[in-house]
């Protein structure tokens, strides 16, 4: 048996779409996670809140179509993002920080899917559902504030860019300049 550990990227998919395909993977499957959160703490977020941003009455399983579709949509704008050259090349910079400096490509994908789903909370329930309510005449108290939609944002992103370090092929990225001076080693 080998003492070798496996990386994340060993097992990575080749060729120019894998990108979007791990951020797609990995959409779907933060949505089931955040939507399992929801689900726990109040079903009819799903079943009733979501179908009716689109003008839906309550559709049971519909929400569950929408909310996976937000994944998919969501994930697959952020593989195309972190695959452009000045967001992949800030990624894979060297840092002034040893213990980022230790980890590898996998952990800083996973930073990133933490700071995605922070601005994709920030940025769709937060803002623009809010103010999307507020204009259709409806109680702009939606709980988008919620502790639940934040965690939830939160575990989506964090699931989609540990999903997306698993399935996309990183080689190209160690060959990535970054946009930056990078720190030295010289202190």
């Amino acid at each position: 048996m080998s003492t070798e550990s496996a990386s994340p990227t060993d097992y990575g998919l080749g060729g120019s779409t894998n990108w979007l395909l791990g951020g797609a993977i990995g959409g779907i499957v933060g949505s089931l996670l955040f939507g399992a959160l929801l689900w726990v703490v109040d079903p009819e977020i799903v079943t009733d809140v979501i179908p009716g941003i689109y003008g839906f009455d309550t559709a049971g399983g519909l929400g569950w179509v929408f909310h996976l579709f937000h994944g998919l949509v969501l994930g697959v704008v952020f593989g195309a993002l972190v695959s452009r050259e000045t967001i992949l090349g800030t990624i894979t910079a060297d840092t002034q920080f040893t213990v980022l400096e230790e980890t590898g490509l996998a952990v800083r994908f996973v930073l990133a899917g933490f700071v995605y789903g922070l601005a994709v909370w920030a940025l769709l329930p937060v803002v623009a559902t809010t103010v999307v309510i507020s204009v259709g005449g409806g109680d702009p108290a939606f709980p988008a504030i919620a502790a639940e939609s934040l965690a939830g944002h939160v575990l989506y992103g964090i699931l989609l860019g540990a999903l997306f370090a698993v399935f996309v092929d990183t080689d190209a990225a160690q060959e990535v300049e970054a946009p930056f001076e990078e720190a030295s080693d010289s202190s």
